[in-house]
């Protein structure tokens, strides 16, 4: 096991693993298949200090497995987790309608009770709207779209936790993989209590190229598909789409994520799109 990082190595003594294919590495987190001491067959995942996943553990073991990836094990302070082992397929082969309504279905499941361990959207989103106001007008983004962002975020945040529930924070048609105990459950969560309209957002932008000259319908079909399946209100929906935009805007603009060429195109085009 020399290509084998020693945090992993150690993970895999300690645990009385053994390594059952290649380390698989990721921009947060390091992922091996193994083998318990038993035989069985199971993930060790090691994610980054600064991944925003430390509490990953809490939320897995709350869900029990329900509409997520079962949790075996977990060793905090190293950011390690014992995981299930699923089936490699995920929804980005099936149509993407389809794959909104799957999604959707998970929300049901992982939509449980507000957890006093994770961070309060609310808390999260008056940050993001003091940085929405300090854009600068000559920022690359239209300043209605600045503007509305800022009114919809001081709505959604005026009542504080109202209704709050665990979110996953970042389900996708890559975060949902198929299994032998149910037909799909969620993986890699960035939990956070809020509200569950929050969650729309990401199945708008992933797989973006499939909607290349037919971006205006294709978003309103997989939001339309999200808020019908999710029973969710339209309004709401739509604001937290523009607010989670927006903010995506500002990060690609402080150079916390990388931008593609199109980055910035690709989110004002969603916000519009869902604007009718």
């Amino acid at each position: 096991m020399t290509d084998v990082p020693p945090g992993i190595r150690g993970q895999l003594d300690e645990w009385e693993l053994t390594s059952d294919g290649p380390v698989t590495r990721g921009s947060t987190s390091a992922v091996m298949f193994v083998r318990t001491s038993d035989g069985a067959p199971a993930v060790l995942k090691i994610a980054s200090a600064a991944a925003g996943s430390e509490h990953e553990h809490l939320v897995l073991r709350r869900w029990g497995g329900v509409g997520a990836v079962r949790l075996l094990r977990a060793d905090p302070h190293r950011h390690a987790l014992l995981l299930e082992r699923l089936d490699p397929q995920n929804l980005d082969a099936m149509w993407d309608v389809e794959a909104c309504e799957v999604v959707a279905a998970q929300y049901r499941h992982l939509h449980v009770s507000a957890m006093p361990q994770l961070r309060s959207l609310t808390t999260e989103v008056e940050q993001w709207v003091r940085d929405f106001e300090e854009l600068p007008r000559s920022a690359p983004v239209p300043r209605r779209l600045v503007e509305q962002a800022i009114v919809a975020g001081r709505e959604l945040t005026s009542h504080p936790d109202d209704g709050a529930v665990v979110l996953h924070g970042d389900l996708h048609y890559g975060k949902v993989l198929a299994a032998r105990r149910e037909p799909w459950l969620a993986i890699g969560p960035r939990p956070i209590n809020g509200d569950p309209h929050f969650e729309i957002a990401p199945m708008l932008w992933h797989r973006w190229d499939e909607l290349d000259g037919n971006v205006r319908t294709g978003v309103r079909m997989r939001f339309d598909a999200l808020v019908d399946a999710a029973g969710f209100d339209e309004a709401r929906a739509r604001s937290w789409v523009l607010v989670r935009v927006v903010h995506q805007v500002v990060r690609l603009l402080a150079g916390e994520t990388s931008v593609g060429s199109d980055e910035l195109t690709k989110y004002v085009a969603i916000a519009k799109a869902v604007q009718g």
